[in-house]
């Protein structure tokens, strides 16, 4: 017969894979399992409820955030990022609206801009990393990069876009951008592990990034933002988005007809076999919303099904290790 969690420890054991699975359909858990080491220095392992960081994942949540907000009336999606950054980032068209960032249309230069295709372990911010704790120090490294085309002409994925949009809400609001997730989108949603932490003073039951260098465990603390913004940088666990999805979808968080409109395709992205819509990818021909993020240390995927109420998630402490367990995941659960 066939046993989707030997399948999932096979893969595991080839290809060393290091994080945690998850599988629930309707709050019930088919499979929960962790494979590998947090921390290798202390040989440290794994468990069901370590904390990774999860990168652009993030922006889901992020858009959610800014979403209250415009449900508040302090925001509406066709808000200037210009009337909100006054004086800064002069090379922002003045044309680039809340939606545009929320969708990545909005065709302003990226910080980190991952068409350059560049090696997931290089040194890549032309800052201090420590000096990259508010969203407001992120000011450093969002400025001086010239747009890539006029506001809605075309979908390119955006790192920038989701810090500037991080500044726009903690500026409306008066609340540090990471209390604003905590209270709007984590408290509401019943995410109790999902915080924006600081690398370099991590707790205990949260996982250390590694980079995919042969023969050597060198963590990932010098290649990104000590604390991360609206692009990327949270930390969480499976658990915490076997409880996001549902309150989701019942509008724990935003209102049904706000996560009606966020799930709407904006963009058909054929590179990625993908649809996007505001903070979310959305499989190709049907509902499913997917949240994923990677970057140096990092691999994260959650898939969600509205329609049969299943959900997978796949959270790594190396760079790909989440893709080979994904693709058999969607293999079999699709």
């Amino acid at each position: 017969m066939y046993s989707l969690e030997n399948a999932v420890d096979s893969i595991a054991h080839e290809t060393g894979f290091a994080g945690v699975v998850s599988v629930d359909r309707g709050g019930e858990i088919e499979l929960a399992k962790a494979y590998g080491l947090a921390h290798r220095g202390t040989k440290t392992p794994n468990t069901v409820d370590t904390r990774f960081a999860i990168a652009s994942g993030t922006k889901g949540l992020t858009a959610l955030a800014v979403v209250t907000l415009i449900e508040q009336g302090v925001l509406q999606l066709s808000t200037t990022a210009r009337s909100v950054l006054g004086e800064d980032l002069p090379l922002v068209d003045d044309r680039v609206t809340v939606e545009h960032l929320l969708a990545h249309r909005s065709g302003i230069g990226d910080y980190f801009d991952e068409d350059a295709h560049r090696e997931i372990t290089d040194y890549v911010l032309p800052v201090p990393v420590h000096e990259l704790v508010g969203t407001e120090q992120y000011l450093a490294v969002l400025d001086g990069h010239p747009a890539k085309f006029a506001p809605g002409e075309r979908f390119s994925y955006c790192n920038s876009g989701y810090v500037v949009l991080a500044l726009i809400a903690e500026r409306v609001a008066g609340v540090a951008f990471s209390e604003l997730v905590r209270g709007r989108v984590c408290e509401p949603a019943g995410m109790r592990d999902t915080e924006f932490l600081r690398s370099d003073e991590l707790p205990e039951r949260t996982a250390l990034g590694y980079l995919p260098l042969d023969g050597v465990s060198r963590t990932n603390v010098f290649h990104l933002p000590v604390r991360g913004s609206g692009d990327g940088g949270i930390y969480s666990t499976v658990a915490d988005f076997s409880s996001f999805w549902p309150a989701l979808f019942s509008g724990k968080i935003v209102s049904p007809g706000w996560v009606t409109r966020m799930l709407l395709p904006r963009s058909d992205v054929p590179a990625k076999s993908k649809r996007y819509g505001l903070g979310f990818w959305l499989r190709r021909s049907t509902d499913v919303a997917i949240l994923e993020g990677y970057d140096a240390g990092v691999s994260f995927r959650s898939v969600h099904d509205p329609r049969s109420t299943l959900t997978y998630t796949v959270i790594s402490n190396s760079s790909d290790g989440a893709w080979p367990v994904t693709r058999l995941l969607d293999d079999h659960l699709s």
